[in-house]
């Protein structure tokens, strides 16, 4: 049974999803304020957290935040309809996904359930060979951890799986229609940064070649090339 732990100040919506993610199957922990939350999603207990912007006495960007600095465990934001900034930041700072509110029910649990694949990988063999090198960097699918040389990169479960599906591609474009679907499962809709981001913070985490080329080369419009 997957643990999710619910950061949301709204009582009515805690309740509404309390019911229709135990009829779901998952294991529910309510916070309603930043500090218990941050303290329940940094405990290690649960499988994903669901995390609202405005919250009492931490707001959502400032728990995530803290939070990355100690966990990578998936993060999925609700943000207000149309507040676009509230997506790009939450990105920014390591969400792995976000829906904005008020949201279909079926939509919720499909992103939760494509997240949960996602960071459960580990484990099967669907997460393809035991090891995959690309120049300096080696990637241990089952166990979802990126290398470069003898450090480990503090990638989330999002910027591991885009890394993964480029590095399999070397010198070959990767669409964003393709790496939404793949990585983030759901399809590329008009306007929707969430990939830019999640490319953006990979980016910053891979240090530079020594030779200087770039590593990603973007197809403007188009999608992504690794440069192996």
């Amino acid at each position: 049974m997957n643990r999710i732990l619910l950061v949301e100040d709204d009582q009515g919506l805690c309740e509404l999803l309390g019911q229709l993610l135990e009829l779901e199957g998952f294991e529910l922990t309510i916070c309603q304020d930043g500090p218990s939350g941050l303290t329940a999603a940094q405990s290690g207990q649960h499988d994903l957290v669901l995390l609202d912007v405005m919250l009492p006495g931490l707001n959502g960007f400032d728990l995530l935040r803290q939070l990355r600095q100690k966990s990578e465990v998936p993060v999925l934001m609700l943000t207000a309809r149309g507040d676009d900034i509230d997506r790009v930041v939450g990105l920014e700072i390591g969400a792995d996904d976000y829906l904005p509110k008020p949201f279909n029910d079926r939509e919720l649990i499909a992103r939760i359930r494509a997240i949960l694949r996602r960071t459960k990988d580990k484990e099967s063999g669907s997460a393809g060979q035991d090891e995959l090198v690309s120049g300096d960097i080696t990637l241990y699918p089952r166990r979802q951890e990126a290398w470069v040389g003898d450090t480990l990169l503090p990638l989330t479960a999002t910027e591991f799986t885009l890394l993964h599906e480029l590095v399999q591609t070397p010198g070959e474009l990767a669409s964003k229609e393709q790496l939404s679907e793949t990585v983030l499962g759901k399809k590329l809709m008009p306007f929707d940064r969430s990939l830019d981001m999640h490319l953006s913070n990979l980016r910053r985490k891979l240090p530079e070649r020594v030779d200087g080329r770039p590593r990603v080369k973007t197809v403007r419009g188009k999608g992504y090339i690794w440069l192996d």
